[in-house]
């Protein structure tokens, strides 16, 4: 049994079809399904999703780094009255992007130390979006770091020693998806180095999907192909992959 711990499945992209996916998920033993929200607009049809499929879905909620704008402020105040509502699993999709708008990073690296407190007082993990921007990243975690933070980094795809520091914080781990399958990346070499209890799994649908899906909508079902690469990455068994991720996932989001 697997856990996709990231996955957008109330954008549009699943309009059609999403009935479907699901069935399609249970059929390759994707158990349960992490959506991160990105933005207030997001919210409500994630919550519908997760009402629909409660023992399927689970919501967490913040303010992605590209929806940060001038009234990231107000942003940040509805996402936090959510908590007072919904249970949540984690504060996501939060973090800094540099790869879109380096205008903004002043006010990105604000929304991301307030969201890092805001999960710190609520005792909840931090699902964080690092594009070209581990370094920001790390800095203000070091300020904000204490026993009582933890988290994932999503999607990574950095190098050794941004494996290693993510490690030495204890409370983090690295979130693994479609792109561990793709030949020219690299990150087989890198995840060889890192022990699956550092490791959750993920396909950040509908994006990167992996190889042999690369180029079309990604959807949670293909989460067992990156399980099956992991396997082969770590010289592992599927079920040992599957059994060690999922309960780093249950353990991490307190599923």
């Amino acid at each position: 049994m697997l856990i996709d711990t990231h996955a957008h499945f109330y954008l549009k992209e699943f309009e059609g079809d999403l009935k479907d996916c699901i069935q399609r998920c249970k059929d390759n033993g994707i158990q349960q399904v992490l959506m991160p929200n990105v933005n207030v607009e997001s919210i409500k049809r994630m919550h519908l999703l997760e009402d629909e499929n409660p023992e399927f879905f689970k919501s967490m909620i913040g303010v992605h780094p590209c929806y940060v704008k001038e009234d990231y402020q107000k942003e940040l105040g509805v996402c936090k009255s959510w908590f007072e509502k919904r249970n949540y699993c984690a504060v996501g999709e939060i973090g800094i992007d540099l790869y879109w708008d380096k205008t903004t990073l002043e006010i990105q690296q604000d929304a991301f130390r307030r969201q890092i407190q805001l999960a710190k007082e609520l005792r909840k993990p931090i699902v964080i979006h690092a594009r070209e921007s581990f370094q920001e990243i790390f800095q203000i975690i070091d300020e904000e770091n204490d026993k009582s933070l933890t988290g994932v980094f999503h999607c990574f795809t950095g190098g050794k020693d941004e494996a290693l520091k993510i490690m030495s914080y204890g409370g983090f781990k690295m979130g693994i998806g479609g792109v561990l399958t793709y030949k020219k990346s690299g990150l087989d070499k890198i995840i060889a180095q890192v022990p699956l209890s550092e490791l959750v799994l993920e396909t950040d649908s509908p994006y990167l999907a992996p190889t042999p899906k690369r180029g079309k909508r990604n959807e949670s079902s293909y989460l067992l192909y990156i399980a099956e690469k992991l396997a082969e990455v770590k010289s592992e068994t599927l079920n040992s992959v599957a059994e060690i991720t999922t309960m780093n996932s249950i353990e991490l989001f307190e599923l």
